[in-house]
């Protein structure tokens, strides 16, 4: 019974950081327009199963590098609370690491799209 209380309590922490993700992270927000507009395309094209994988993945991917982004955020000013090039550099590469997914579901949204219009 403890294991899977435990378990449960997991979903808890990881709703906590879900709510904080989407009230404190602004560009969250615009992350899940951009989802909504191409969920609202998939479904007026009625794109096929594996479309919809591949847009579901690419909007996982963006979200949970923005989490993962956020975190890093937070970790490195609790480590670095002063100005540090290296703690800018970390932050840096993470916010790319969101931009290149980013960029690469536009990429996605485009191959599956543009045929469809």
């Amino acid at each position: 019974m403890n294991y899977i209380k435990k378990r449960l309590l997991s979903f808890k922490w990881a709703f906590k950081g879900l709510f904080d993700l989407l009230m404190n992270h602004p560009n969250v927000k615009i992350h899940l327009l951009a989802s909504i507009v191409a969920i609202g395309l998939s479904v007026y094209f009625n794109i096929s199963s594996v479309e919809w994988c591949i847009i579901i993945l690419s909007i996982v991917l963006v979200i949970s590098l923005e989490a993962m982004n956020s975190a890093l955020e937070y970790l490195t000013d609790l480590a670095s609370p002063e100005q540090h090039p290296l703690a800018g550099k970390a932050k840096d590469i993470a916010a790319t690491a969101v931009l290149v997914a980013a960029m690469g579901t536009v990429a996605v949204a485009a191959f599956i799209f543009i045929p469809k219009i």
